[in-house]
Parts: C-alpha cells; sequence; structure tokens
C-alpha cells in the first residue's frame, strides 16, 4: 500500500512536501517492475528541475528507466548513499531508497498530483 503521507505521478514517482522542501522517490510498484536496483544517476544539487521532465536514470538487471520530476524546483541535495546502495531503492523505496530533495516548490504542482488511494486505483488500471 503507498503511504497517504505523499502524492504520486502516473509515471511512479512519490513526493513527500515537509515544509518548503519536496522529497522524491519511486514507489514499490516501480522498484519491484525494475527487478534489482545497480546503478542510479541523479540530478546535481543546485541543478533546476522541470515538473514532467527527466531528471535522472535508473538501472536494474532487467532494464534502465528515465526518472522524471514531479514538481518544478532547484535540488537542494541528492541521496549519495544511492551511489554505493542502489539496492536501498529495493528494499526501502519509501523511506532511506528517496532520491533528492527540492525547494522553491509550487503547491498548485503538488495539488494536482494522485494521493495515495487515487494511485491504488490507477494500479489496479495497469
Amino acid at each position: 500500500m503507498a503511504p497517504s503521507d505523499r502524492k504520486y505521478t502516473e509515471s511512479h514517482e512519490w513526493v513527500m512536501v515537509e515544509g518548503d522542501v519536496a522529497t522524491i522517490g519511486i514507489t514499490d510498484h516501480a522498484q519491484d517492475s525494475l527487478g534489482d536496483i545497480t546503478f542510479i544517476e541523479l540530478p546535481q544539487s543546485g541543478k533546476n528541475v522541470t515538473k514532467g521532465a527527466e531528471c535522472g536514470v535508473v538501472e536494474s538487471v532487467k532494464a534502465a528507466s528515465d526518472i522524471f520530476s514531479p514538481v518544478s524546483g532547484v535540488v537542494q541535495s541528492t541521496n549519495d548513499t544511492l551511489t554505493t546502495s542502489p539496492e536501498l531503492i529495493n528494499s526501502d523505496p519509501f523511506g532511506k531508497g528517496w532520491f533528492f530533495k527540492v525547494t522553491g516548490i509550487d503547491s498548485a504542482q503538488i495539488d494536482v498530483l494522485m494521493d495515495s488511494v487515487q494511485y491504488e486505483t490507477f494500479l489496479e488500471t495497469l
């Protein structure tokens, strides 16, 4: 079940807002579809990301998949632990497997994303 404290995209990213900082990662569904994750390329701190635009890559034993930012803003920090331990994305996608944090977000971009119930319903259509 997708945690209810965040919002979701149709491309299976999640975003959790705390104050003026949005933390971004991929869902359990996404990591399960990818299989064992072996490499991740994240955007650099200070880089501008745009809602819906590619901002990184996650690679697994099965495939490579682009990461799309669910919001526009400036990358405040990245989860550097993932460079040496990308398997955290598989084991804890909603916790220690987070990707990056963004500041300068527009709450209107968050409001249009799916909540956990809508996301779970969306998964049933796949």
